[in-house]
């Protein structure tokens, strides 16, 4: 948990991005990031873990610490051999605009190359952050019916409010899958909406 005057410092501290390390999470980061994802969750904008949740996953989870103390973290996780969801991704308050966000969509799209996916989706609020790290706006239709799995407790179900957005990192596996869940994707920087078919199967 980071104090006000370790804020302040962090703000004022020079040259930040070259001192900020990434790595996976421990069974140690459970606590601050709990912290992190609920204090969000108390806002309306993330949905509230448990520390039982957080135990099952944190092998999904990457952090970004600055001299031991959590900045952000972020999850990957695996719903088909191909494809994965980006999700659980937050940055503390006074660390936005220092590079934190984009270091750990950089390392969990790097661990997605490492398990040759095809593909990362997320649902999010701050469209204009992943367009900038490369993702596209998607029909939310198009997702996998199992991302939805943890939406059932979430308050704002029946009317949900975040935008599904998606990278495809291996094109050519993409367009050639067989069967094609997916349909075909508009890849052009210029396009807002990429039109992508529901799913035939899961």
């Amino acid at each position: 948990m980071i104090s006000s005057l370790q804020a302040d410092a962090f703000v004022e501290s020079p040259g930040v991005a070259s001192r900020l390390t990434v790595r996976k999470a421990t069974m140690h980061d459970i606590a601050p990031i709990l912290h992190l994802i609920n204090s969000y969750a108390a806002r309306g904008i993330m949905l509230a873990r448990t520390e039982f949740e957080m135990s099952e996953a944190i092998r999904d989870f990457t952090v970004v610490t600055l001299d031991g103390q959590l900045l952000g973290c972020g999850a990957l996780h695996f719903y088909r051999r191909t494809t994965a969801q980006m999700r659980e991704l937050a940055v503390h308050e006074h660390a936005k605009t220092k590079g934190v966000g984009r270091k750990l969509v950089e390392a969990l799209i790097a661990e997605a190359e490492l398990y040759e996916l095809d593909a990362v989706f997320a649902f999010t609020y701050v469209v204009d952050f992943f367009n900038r790290v490369g993702f596209h706006v998607v029909e939310r239709g198009a997702l996998p019916l199992k991302a939805w799995k943890d939406c059932v407790r979430c308050p704002k179900f029946q009317a949900c409010d975040e935008i599904a957005v998606l990278r495809i990192l291996r094109p050519d596996h993409w367009a050639q899958s067989e069967p094609q869940p997916w349909g075909p994707v508009m890849t052009s920087a210029t396009d807002e909406l990429i039109r992508i078919p529901v799913p035939r199967q899961i």
